[in-house]
C-alpha cells in the first residue's frame, strides 16, 4: 500500500509544526516538519521518565535533529542520513528539519495519543 505524504493524517498542526501519522500492520509512521529552535521535552513531559516511549528507525530529509539518550549521551542525525534511536530519548533541532520515522504500533501510539492531548 502506497500513500502520498500529504495524504496521511495529520496528528499536530500548529504554525511551522506539522506531523503526520498512521498505523499500517504493527507499525506506524510518522512525517513530521519541525521549526527552527523545536525542543520536544516539553512535550515529553509525563510520558515515562517525560521521555519518548517508542524506537524509532527513521531518515532525515531536511535540516537536523540533535538526540539525546537516557544516559546522557547525544547524537545528530542530518539530512541524507537514517537513524535508530531507542525508546528513552527527547530531542531538539537548531535549523528545524523534515524526517519521517517508523516505530512499534504500541509506543508510537502512546506517544500519539500524548500529543494529541498536549496540543489539544
Amino acid at each position: 500500500m502506497a500513500t502520498p505524504i500529504k495524504d496521511l493524517p495529520v496528528e499536530v498542526a500548529q504554525g511551522d509544526l506539522e506531523t503526520r501519522y498512521v498505523e499500517l500492520g504493527d507499525m506506524a509512521i510518522r512525517h513530521a516538519r519541525v521549526p527552527a529552535g523545536t525542543d520536544f521535552t516539553p512535550v515529553l513531559k509525563g510520558l515515562p521518565d517525560d521521555r519518548c516511549p517508542s524506537p524509532h528507525w527513521g531518515v532525515v530529509l531536511e535540516g537536523s535533529l540533535r538526540l539525546e539518550h537516557a544516559d546522557g549521551s547525544s547524537e545528530t542525525a542530518s539530512a541524507g542520513e537514517v537513524y535508530y534511536w531507542p525508546a528513552g530519548h527527547t530531542a531538539t533541532s537548531t535549523e528545524g528539519a523534515v524526517f519521517i520515522e517508523i516505530g512499534p504500533v504500541a509506543p508510537m501510539r502512546e506517544f500519539h495519543e500524548h500529543a494529541l492531548r498536549v496540543f489539544g
